[in-house]
């Protein structure tokens, strides 16, 4: 994501203090997502919702 956020020219960070428990809040230039314990696989929805959230594609991870 980070990287992606560097090619793009795209400010991209994280906020653990905005966040309950494991989540934390990820900002992709001006959206945002919450993302759950990083250490742990999310499911196909959970990660296409977050996608649609940044705005992004998947075909930009690929």
């Amino acid at each position: 994501m980070f990287e992606l956020g560097r090619q793009r020219g795209v400010s991209v960070r994280t906020d653990a203090k905005r966040g309950k428990g494991s989540h934390i809040t990820l900002y992709y230039g001006t959206r945002k997502a919450i993302v759950k314990d990083r250490r742990k696989e999310i499911g196909a929805g959970l990660l296409s919702s977050m996608i649609r959230q940044l705005g992004l594609e998947r075909a930009d991870f690929r």
